[in-house]
Order: C-alpha cells, then sequence, then structure tokens
C-alpha cells in the first residue's frame, strides 16, 4: 500500500511538472515585406502578452543575416499570436491586404519556428466594411435602457421569415455580444453569421433571436458575476436586467412562448460564462443555454454556484469549444459538464462538443451553431 501512495504522489509531482514546466520557444522570421524605415521594429502580440502590439520583451531583433529572431522561455501550453510593426494598423495580413487568423502555437516541448509574412497591414488601403444583415434583422433601439446597470445599450431582433404574415408565437434565443451576430459592419473580429444561418432554418423550426450589445470597457465586469482583477462583477445585475427589462419588453411588444423551456439564452468566451450563470441562477426564466468556448477560468467560482444550485434535471446545457483554444478551456467545460450530470441532468440535455483545431473565435463559433441549433430543437423546441 505504501508503495502505490508513494508512486501516485509522484505521478502527481510529473503531471504537475509537466503543466508548469518552462520550455523554450525560439522564432525566426523567413521572407518578410520590406520594412518602411530602417529605425522599425517587429514584435509578437498574443495571449502570452495581453495581445501588446509594442511589447518590448517580445520584440524580434535583427539577425546578422537581415532576418529577424526571438528567444523566449514559456509554460507549455497552446497560445495565439501575430506579428505587429508596433501597432494594430501595422500587423501582418495575407498578401491580398486581408485579415488572417491568430498563429496557434503548440508547445510541450522546446520549439523553433520560422514564420514568413505575406503582407503588412498599412500597405493596403483599408477595405470599405459594409452591412450584411439579413433581412430579418431588425434595430429594436440604439439606447435601450438598462436600468439595473444604470446604462444604455443597442438591442437588435431577428424574426423568422413568417413573422409578419402569420399569427404564430415563437420560442426566444437571447444573445450577448450583439454587435458581432449579424453585421460584418459593427463586428469586430468577423461575425457570427447567425442570421444567415438561421435563414436556412426550415420556417416551422425558425425562433426569435434577441441580441444585445456588449459594454466595449464594462464587457468583462458585464458578463462575469464575480469579482476579478478586472473588477466589480456586475453580471447578476446584467442578467437581471435580461429576466425584469429585456425579456418582458420582448415578451410584449413579440409573439412569443414565455416560458423556460421555450427560452434560451447564449453566448461565447464571456458570454458562454454569464450563460451558464444565468440558466443555473434562473432556471425558472432560461431552460436552456448555448455556452461556447466558456471563459470559466476568469470565475472559479462559477463551478461552486453550479454544484450548490437546485436548477433541476430539465435544465439544458450545449456544451462547446475548439481543442487549439487554450491549455485549459476542454478541461475546464468538462469539468463543468461533470458537475452537470452529477446533478442528475441526462447525458443527451448536456452534451460536450470538442471541436477538433479550432480556436477561439467567431469562424468557429459560426461553425458550432447548426449543430448547437438541432440539439435545441430536437425536443419539440
Amino acid at each position: 500500500m505504501m508503495k502505490k501512495i508513494i508512486f501516485c504522489a509522484f505521478w502527481l509531482l510529473g503531471q504537475n511538472f509537466l503543466l508548469f514546466a518552462q520550455v523554450n520557444f525560439t522564432v525566426f522570421t523567413g521572407k518578410i515585406p520590406a520594412l518602411k524605415s530602417a529605425s522599425e521594429h517587429l514584435f509578437l502580440a498574443g495571449d502570452f502578452n495581453g495581445w501588446n502590439p509594442a511589447d518590448k520583451a517580445w520584440e524580434l531583433l535583427k539577425t546578422n543575416d537581415e532576418k529577424y529572431a526571438l528567444k523566449k522561455d514559456l509554460p507549455a501550453g497552446i497560445y495565439h499570436f501575430k506579428i505587429t510593426r508596433g501597432s494594430w494598423n501595422t500587423v501582418e495580413c495575407d498578401a491580398a491586404g486581408k485579415q488572417i487568423d491568430n498563429r496557434l502555437l503548440k508547445l510541450s516541448a522546446d520549439t523553433s519556428v520560422t514564420l514568413d509574412i505575406a503582407g503588412w497591414q498599412d500597405n493596403f488601403a483599408a477595405s470599405e466594411k459594409k452591412h450584411t444583415a439579413t433581412a430579418q434583422v431588425h434595430i429594436i433601439s440604439e439606447k435601450f435602457d438598462m436600468p439595473q446597470l444604470g446604462r444604455q445599450r443597442r438591442v437588435w431582433v431577428y424574426l423568422p421569415k413568417d413573422y409578419e404574415s402569420g399569427k404564430k408565437k415563437y420560442p426566444v434565443i437571447y444573445m450577448h455580444d450583439g454587435q458581432n451576430l449579424f453585421d460584418e459592419y459593427t463586428a469586430g473580429y468577423g461575425e457570427w453569421g447567425v442570421d444567415e444561418l438561421m435563414d436556412r432554418v426550415s420556417v416551422k423550426n425558425q425562433c426569435i433571436i434577441v441580441g444585445i450589445d456588449h459594454g466595449g470597457d464594462n464587457r468583462i465586469t458585464e458578463y462575469d458575476p464575480y469579482d476579478s482583477k478586472y473588477g466589480t462583477g456586475r453580471g447578476d445585475d446584467y442578467v437581471r436586467f435580461l429576466i425584469e427589462t429585456l425579456k418582458p419588453y420582448i415578451d410584449t411588444h413579440y409573439r412569443t412562448i414565455k416560458d423556460a423551456r421555450h427560452t434560451t439564452i447564449a453566448g461565447s468566451s464571456m458570454g458562454g460564462l454569464i450563460s451558464m450563470y444565468a440558466a443555473v441562477k434562473y432556471p425558472n426564466v432560461f431552460g436552456n443555454a448555448g455556452v461556447f468556448s466558456p471563459a470559466f477560468w476568469i470565475a472559479p467560482d462559477i463551478y461552486k454556484l453550479v454544484q450548490d444550485t437546485s436548477f433541476g434535471k430539465s435544465s439544458r446545457f450545449y456544451l462547446v469549444c475548439g481543442d487549439a483554444e487554450s491549455d485549459t478551456m476542454v478541461a475546464d467545460m468538462q469539468k463543468m459538464a461533470d458537475i452537470v450530470k452529477a446533478k442528475g441532468v441526462k447525458l443527451q440535455n448536456a452534451p460536450v462538443v470538442i471541436i477538433k483545431g479550432a480556436s477561439h473565435n467567431e469562424k468557429q463559433w459560426n461553425g458550432d451553431w447548426t449543430g448547437f441549433y438541432k440539439w435545441l430543437s430536437e425536443p419539440g423546441f
């Protein structure tokens, strides 16, 4: 027995060593477009330095062969980054001037990479942004009052194709980060394209979707029910706005099915976190939650809330993420799913979907939507 205990202790120590081990990362430039002056510098900007585009600690230095290089030590894990010349206006892009996906780096051992750069963003004229929202999308208000937060916010609504011609009542999905749901013009990093995806759904299976813009600098604290290094959590105030102010307005002005079974809350990242919170704390309002790439890491108290709350076996949670988002995303989401299922929620009511190779972005969430909506509507949503 003692040998077994000693073995387990060494095994756990080994696992912790692997988790926190520092590995060497060396990056070299390959082919790059000419810089505009000899005084310019190259930097790495990524989730390892807060996406700072001019971080001196992450500057690539010129080598003898007119290339650039940087050598750093990092904990083993998954990282995303881009190369800049000191600002986001001078970030790398493709050869046609279009934005590229973040570069992905998986570190498990000492690694050396050579990176070619196709173009610099400031070498191309800024592309004209266009509105892409379909005819089914409308803006309810540019300044919808949020008394629980003492703020105002733009609110969008997607209506089914046959809404104006019929008398049918519809389920409702409430979604966060409204800027990024329907319209490329307002999206900061590309849109989900929820409206185009919903336009393809058969009329009999469509629903109303309400999108609430995030609060810019207040986004993190509005979507976090707990205090963090980013400030005082206002997440419960935000959810109370949805319940006490916005939902009554939607139910009054639109033909909705009002009960929890037909009311869903959904979002990604911080929006995934607040969706999980809302569905657990207020199960009589939100019977379903679309939890996309949830930022559980910022609010570990969410696990205790789920463990300690009687939210009912009929509550439904769709948990989805990519396996290339971060070093802990999959494990954090699986931990939450295990807690939910241990409380009696059926397996089909809390699926865990892992998208191989997917990163943390709107492109992934667009691809995840069809599976989520199929799951949501299967039991007669």
